[in-house]
């Protein structure tokens, strides 16, 4: 610099002005670039900082969590409500969010990297700027009523029963009553935790109005970098697309199960499909799958298959826990404890078709956060977006049905596989198509949820459940059904993610088919042994994290934006 300076003072005559301007040019910009430089490491150290306080947090809050929903001890429970009250204490930081903002608004951050973190701490950030008050009001309810569906035990006959029990009834039970009360035990929790329920989501309006949105659904979708009318535009096009296959299969499905249970079409209700909300497909077409399953230990079987694919998963399942239990939250999921690859599953196995494709779907969430790079920075690990682990998650969960993939990993013979394949593929179509109506009413009822919580929401609920998965009300029945659903609490406007999720790992299957494995017409679509997957997924889903937007990861990794084109041409038409 003193080098330009003296250059920029020697200059004497009219024929020197024009190095004069070129000096001065050059020198501006270096201090501009300094300038750059000084603010970009400015906020590395800023970011640093932030990481250094969340980071421990984090980790003590997940674990905590796993213990609470293992055990399910109260105390557990209480600490892991403390936690999440500190960890949101964090991001509730007004003084450090004014900062964020200021980094974002400066426009001399060019780094991308930097650019990505300080946004996905904005939105971190954003919907914590509410009164410590009322944020630990949030925090505490939520924990209570997590704690108590985690913890409940629904009677029957005057016996408990867990989920596993009443979901064997709702598959294999011909009696009507029967059925009927294990329907209504699966309710039992919703007249429990409605009431508070409720009150959450006043809270989370509450909070959301003060931060100037409309209520925190709005605010929800903004800050998962979601748009509400985009989500709207796509169901509306999705609920037209199936609407006439959707009805031709149902009234097919329908005509079984009158005739199964002794009873007319119209006096099907909706304790007469397979679980307690219709949204998974009633096996009873002329294979039963579930028998398939029963002499073989899923839990090695979706061992084997994810080593065959270069994606193991013995470190997952070393740490996690399958079986059930009393007190254990009866549910599944996945958990990411560290950001540095300590990653688990809760399960509740059984030797069934159902928890194959459980299995398999929890482990693909848990390769998702398994096989990343664990050199990018801290606040860029993981997922690019939830849906886009649900994604993957739910691809290798469709392997549960497949012939041609059950033929290989449970080793039988071609007539077996002929009389799956009598089946499986309407299985596969109806399942898709029952799923994607449920996950609709859960969108659309959340939504109004939130708009909305005074209304009469037992109505709203079937209203939904008729118009989209065209299942009758029971009859004279005023009870917060739509309660029992644990979703709008631990996991509220998120439903909406598993219907993208199911796009997307149809546009995921169009890739390695066509791209990967280039496979031809008439050939299987299997995974088993196929090393090509594991290593495409890793590069092009798994590595690339969150350093971009959901949008971008999918065009890079697939050569298009998300689409509903390959979901309808594998399941629709």
């Amino acid at each position: 610099m003193v080098e330009f300076v003296f250059l920029f003072f020697k200059a004497k005559n009219e024929q020197e002005d024009e190095m004069k301007r070129s000096v001065l040019l050059m020198l501006a910009a270096l201090i501009a670039g300094c300038s750059v430089n000084q603010e970009e490491r400015e906020v590395k150290e800023f970011l640093q900082a932030q990481v250094a306080a969340i980071e421990p947090l984090e980790k003590e809050t997940n674990l905590t969590y796993w213990n609470a929903a293992v055990t399910g001890s109260a105390e557990d429970y209480q600490r892991f409500g403390e936690l999440n009250l500190q960890l949101r204490q964090i991001y509730a930081d007004s003084a450090v969010f004014a900062r964020i903002d200021q980094f974002r608004k400066s426009g001399a951050i060019k780094d991308k990297k930097l650019v990505r973190q300080l946004d996905l701490l904005y939105y971190a950030f954003l919907e914590n700027q509410i009164e410590a008050p009322l944020l630990k009001q949030i925090v505490d309810r939520g924990a209570q009523v997590e704690q108590k569906f985690s913890t409940f035990r629904a009677t029957l006959d005057g016996r408990t029963v867990t989920s596993n029990d009443i979901l064997q009834i709702l598959k294999n039970e011909t009696n009507s009553r029967i059925r009927r009360d294990a329907w209504l035990a699966s309710k039992q929790v919703g007249g429990v935790v409605a009431e508070e329920i409720i009150e959450l989501v006043k809270l989370r309006n509450q909070a959301a109005q003060s931060l100037g949105f409309e209520n925190y659904h709005t605010l929800a979708l903004t800050t998962t970098e979601q748009n509400a009318d985009e989500l709207d535009a796509l169901f509306a096009e999705l609920f037209a697309l199936t609407e006439e296959p959707y009805t031709r299969l149902k009234t097919e499905l329908d005509s079984i199960l009158a005739d199964l249970y002794g009873i007319g079409v119209n006096g099907l209700l909706p304790w007469h499909y397979h679980d307690p909300f219709f949204q998974e497909t009633p096996l009873v077409y002329a294979i039963d799958l579930d028998s398939y399953y029963a002499d073989h230990d899923v839990v090695e079987l979706a061992r084997d298959f994810y080593a065959g694919i270069g994606l193991p998963v013995d470190e997952i399942l070393t740490n996690s826990d399958l079986y059930e239990r009393e007190g254990k939250n009866p549910h599944a999921f996945c958990t990411h404890i560290d950001r540095q690859g300590d990653v688990r599953i809760l399960c509740n196995v059984k030797n069934n078709e159902s928890w194959m494709e459980t299995m398999l779907h929890e482990l693909g969430h848990g390769v998702y956060d398994k096989h990343q790079d664990f050199k990018t920075p801290y606040l860029l690990r993981g997922p690019a977006h939830m849906f886009t682990t649900e994604a993957i998650a739910m691809f290798f969960g469709r392997c549960s049905r497949d012939a041609a993939w059950m033929q290989k990993m449970l080793d039988l013979d071609d007539q077996q596989r002929a009389d799956i394949e009598q089946v499986s593929s309407k299985y596969m179509q109806l399942k898709q198509m029952i799923f994607a109506r449920w996950a609709m009413v859960m969108y659309e009822f959340e939504k109004q949820l939130y708009a909305d919580p005074e209304q009469d929401l037992n109505q709203l609920w079937w209203d939904l459940v008729s118009k989209y998965q065209q299942v009758t009300p029971p009859p004279n029945r005023q009870e917060p059904d739509w309660a029992a659903k644990i979703h709008f609490t631990i996991a509220p406007c998120y439903y909406h993610n598993y219907l993208l999720g199911e796009l997307l790992a149809s546009q995921l299957h169009h890739t390695l088919a066509t791209d990967v494995l280039k496979i031809k017409d008439g050939q299987d679509f299997v995974l088993i042994g196929e090393t090509q997957v594991g290593d495409f997924l890793r590069k092009k889903v798994f590595e690339p994290a969150r350093q971009v937007r959901w949008n971008e990861m999918i065009e890079n990794a697939t050569g298009e934006p998300l689409t509903p084109a390959y979901f309808v041409e594998q399941f629709v038409r």
